[in-house]
């Protein structure tokens, strides 16, 4: 057995309810290590293209890496891959918590899901073992309740276990569903908890095993440890207050979403304004430790509001994309109805971002007359009303009136609606939306959000908007010079926060977890190499290239301020996608050249992207 490995995947067939065993060779883990690459391994190798998102035969993966389990902080986390509804391409997302490093400790390094229950069933993983247990009693259950009611099923306390689950919108089959870990850690985009749901599953529950994580060099290891942590500390902000200060520093920038894009410049009374502030959160609304495995930042508390209609719901600390999609995205201007509504969605089990683009859109839609209350039946959706807002979101999460069309999500839901609204419906021509930020002044983002593989940011190349003569290069240079990093991360699988894509110290992590000589040039070919297996994977299943590749008209508009001002990147989106291409070795279409593809070790994928070639 590879150390930093526990040896074992399960493979569930939810069908036949057979649960087996099973290893993967050491090339086969050193050359896509754990997490996302391991599963996009899986993905492209056991679902072809015949296969849709609700087919049985899709799979549904979750997976850990050599560093779960271990000291590493955040090495709780666990990425998630499957084919997607919003887009019919790979899904793959991380969730920070605990379910990876108990999962280890258990002795299985995943877990692929395959099939479909005929009835409700959760998942129970206990130290060398699994059983599939009757979930038909949780039906309709919250996320929340779900992992405290399966806890007091197994006679666990609240750290003895952790619960991965779906809520009412992925039993619905809510095209933007979730899954929940450990409470308000979410593994949600591309409908991820919608697959899950296609598979009448409503859990996984994890116990805290009894085994250890074996590493070849634990004192190698600490002192990669505890560089990581001082590169963090060296972050005082992100160290004490973790994403708290994102509102007030990215509407500096005019970076946060502001009533779908309608403006990029949110005006709010000074008093509430400072209300979302770090400071002011930490300090009105009390809260205790809720940190995640191995981890020393000060983020995620589980905390309480004191004010407001909604005083006395305890909820975990929202992020700063919560904070963002329900408060500026949709003109909500009180700080405790934003978190009243992050916990909604957490507990609906419904992606955050996309619930705020959608809300967003429906908003807009009602202000122009497109919904009417006829349309809504009788529910006010005027901008900033959080009481409408979270009926609607209900409204969704079951597919009742208006929410069965807003299920979708924004490209069907504006398509479905018609008169002009496919016009301010922000998302990619794949189906998926951006994360909560106005990338009109953050041009990297949003051309990385365009043309990843994963469905949600694949890389991070700093948030400009303009640079460089022209402008463009810096952009695409940026993206070039970090594509695989993130890659890399997500499959060890560690959290961003705490290794912030620092490739050499990763790969350093690998060698003393593993004892493989693993280079820093490994590390980045590693991470590369998963790029070009889901770009792959994508271009089989129809849903990458130049047609897709690119914004929808209200992602790609102009903004009215920021440093991207007057300037809209789409006049130049054929140019930036030529040199892009060039630079990852794609063909002229965006699909991995033969010589691409043996470069990084996928001679296998050649034959089904280009014959005999």
């Amino acid at each position: 057995m590879v150390k930093g490995y526990a040896g074992k995947f399960l493979r569930v067939n939810l069908s036949t309810r057979e649960i087996t065993p099973f290893s993967v060779e050491e090339k086969v883990l050193r050359r896509f290590l754990g997490g996302t690459g391991i599963g996009a391994h899986f993905l492209y190798d056991e679902v072809p293209p015949s296969v849709d998102w609700a087919d049985p035969e899709n799979r549904l993966i979750f997976a850990t890496g050599p560093l779960n389990g271990t000291t590493i902080g955040g090495s709780g986390s666990t990425s998630v891959v499957t084919k997607g509804p919003m887009t019919g391409g790979a899904a793959c997302c991380q969730a920070n918590g605990f379910f990876g490093a108990y999962l280890k400790l258990c002795g299985f390094d995943g877990v692929i899901l395959q099939g479909a229950s005929q009835t409700p069933s959760y998942l129970h993983i206990e130290t060398d073992s699994a059983e599939l247990r009757d979930a038909d009693w949780l039906r309709g259950k919250r996320t929340y309740d779900t992992a405290d009611l399966v806890k007091h099923d197994l006679h666990k306390r609240e750290r003895e276990m952790s619960v991965a689950s779906i809520g009412p919108a992925g039993e619905h089959l809510v095209k933007f569903a979730g899954i929940l870990f450990d409470k308000g850690h979410s593994a949600s985009h591309n409908g991820i908890g919608t697959v899950m749901g296609s598979k009448g599953l409503k859990a996984i529950a994890v116990s805290r095993g009894t085994k250890r994580v074996p590493v070849r060099d634990a004192d190698g290891l600490a002192e990669v440890r505890t560089q990581f942590l001082d590169n963090v500390k060296a972050n005082q902000g992100l160290f004490e207050y973790g994403t708290l200060g994102g509102m007030h520093g990215n509407a500096a920038r005019n970076m946060i979403p502001v009533k779908n894009y309608t403006t990029s410049t949110w005006t709010i009374d000074e008093e509430k304004w400072k209300k979302f502030g770090a400071e002011y959160i930490r300090e009105t609304f009390p809260g205790r430790r809720n940190s995640c495995w191995a981890c020393q930042i000060h983020h995620c508390d589980m905390i309480t509001i004191t004010e407001g209609p909604y005083a006395g719901e305890e909820l975990e600390e929202p992020e700063y994309e919560q904070f963002a999609s329900w408060a500026s995205a949709i003109g909500q201007e009180d700080v405790a109805s934003a978190m009243m509504l992050s916990k909604e969605v957490d507990q609906l089990g419904l992606e955050n971002n996309e619930g705020g683009w959608v809300v967003g859109f429906a908003m807009e839609c009602f202000e122009r007359g497109l919904l009417t209350f006829g349309d809504t039946g009788g529910l006010d959706l005027s901008w900033g009303n959080a009481e409408g807002a979270r009926l609607l979101l209900n409204l969704i999460a079951k597919r009742q009136g208006l929410g069965d069309v807003l299920a979708d999500g924004v490209m069907r839901a504006a398509q479905a609606i018609g008169n002009g609204a496919t016009d301010f419906a922000i998302h990619t021509l794949k189906g998926n939306t951006p994360r909560s930020h106005d990338h009109r002044n953050r041009w990297t983002e949003m051309f990385d959000t365009c043309v990843s593989n994963t469905s949600t940011l694949e890389t991070w190349g700093g948030p400009i908007a303009l640079g460089g003569t022209p402008p463009w290069n810096d952009l695409v240079a940026q993206n070039l010079r970090d594509k695989g990093a993130m890659m890399l991360e997500d499959s060890m699988v560690t959290c961003r926060f705490n290794t912030n894509m620092n490739v050499a110290l990763l790969s350093r992590a690998v060698g003393a977890a593993t004892g493989w000589d693993f280079s820093e040039a490994e590390g980045w070919q590693a991470g590369r190499r998963i790029v070009h297996l889901l770009r792959a994977f994508n271009v089989r299943h129809g849903v990458a290239g130049r047609a897709l590749d690119r914004p929808s008209a209200r992602y790609g508009s102009i903004p009215d301020a920021g440093s991207g001002k007057g300037v809209t990147l789409v006049a130049h989106w054929e140019e930036i996608l030529d040199m892009y291409y060039r630079g990852m070795g794609w063909d002229e279409a965006g699909k991995p050249l033969p010589e691409t593809l043996k470069t990084f070790e996928l001679d296998n994928v050649v034959a089904d992207l280009w014959g005999d070639a």
